[in-house]
């Protein structure tokens, strides 16, 4: 949905003019206005890399980065973050360690604590809202059964997930009485985690509000469930622990598998959209395959 232009000091965004269904990026002023939301809702968690929006001009034949003339393009401005110590590099090479898991979840029980909820935002934690984002998974995948994931563990998936809604009804209307639905990230999985001179975590969802309008306990079972991708149960536990202590939320518990098995599944459609990227190449393709593949195998391990 966007290309990245790294420089070394600073990284630039550009959003492509696309109309995915669930975003719509197709003309200048909606680019202009999602690259404005991208600056506005990740200085929540990470003010000091999110620097301003850059008009792309041109003038006299030539195109620039800010300055006078036609702006044909917007770009998010931000500090360029380490690559290498992204948590999604440091965990296959065991360089992550307890005491940063702890502090990950310190920093988002506080963030969850002080996000944003309203009626219309605990809306988003209702049944029928739930089923829309589950539903809208599994009709997104029909096309990819039998060439990322099986059709018995799609069948599999899809009936644990409409079972433990039928049966968690009670437990979903607590969560909203008890204010647990708030204005999160929305995309909180181990390459949004940056571990440097700090924790910084980036790339929240601008462009669809539903995606980020949710249970809290979803949010802590994404980056948990990517911790699990990279075959360290100690470290997600660690964090699941940490954030619980952090926030008292102990139902958080009895929601992690499914929450798991849902963003796992999320993350697996996610990588099988790059199959029918035109701008994606075929290596990227075949690395963003065996990625569903893996994906869908864990969401139908937490069953």
């Amino acid at each position: 949905m966007s290309f990245l232009f790294l420089t070394g000091d600073y990284v630039y965004k550009i959003k492509k003019p696309v109309d995915l269904g669930y975003l719509d990026y197709t003309t200048l002023e909606k680019r202009r206005f999602f690259c404005q939301q991208e600056i506005e809702l990740n200085r929540r968690l990470c003010p000091e890399v999110y620097l301003e929006v850059v008009p792309i001009v041109s003038s006299e034949g030539q195109i620039h980065l800010g300055g006078k003339g036609q702006a044909i393009e917007y770009a998010v401005k931000m500090k360029q973050l380490p690559g290498e110590r992204m948590m999604d590099r440091l965990l296959p090479q065991n360089r992550v360690t307890e005491e940063m898991v702890v502090g990950v979840a310190e920093k988002l029980a506080a963030f969850h604590g002080k996000a944003k909820t309203s009626p219309e935002i605990s809306a988003y934690g209702k049944l029928d809202a739930i089923i829309v984002n589950t539903e809208e998974n599994f009709t997104q995948t029909e096309k990819y059964i039998n060439i990322s994931i099986s059709s018995m563990n799609y069948r599999h998936i899809k009936a644990y997930t409409n079972g433990f809604i039928k049966a968690n009804t009670s437990l979903f209307n607590k969560r909203i009485k008890d204010g647990r639905i708030r204005d999160c990230h929305g995309d909180l999985h181990a390459a949004h985690v940056c571990l440097s001179n700090g924790i910084y975590i980036y790339d929240c969802i601008e462009f669809n509000d539903r995606f980020r309008y949710g249970d809290v306990a979803s949010e802590a079972a994404f980056l948990a469930m990517d911790i699990d991708r990279f075959q360290r149960a100690d470290l997600s536990q660690a964090f699941i622990n940490a954030y619980v202590r952090m926030s008292q939320d102990k139902e958080l518990f009895q929601l992690l598998n499914f929450y798991k098995c849902y963003r796992a599944y999320v993350r697996g459609k996610v990588a099988c959209f790059m199959l029918d990227d035109l701008h994606v190449s075929e290596e990227e393709k075949t690395s963003a395959l065996a990625a569903a593949r893996k994906y869908f195998e864990l969401a139908e391990s937490y069953i």
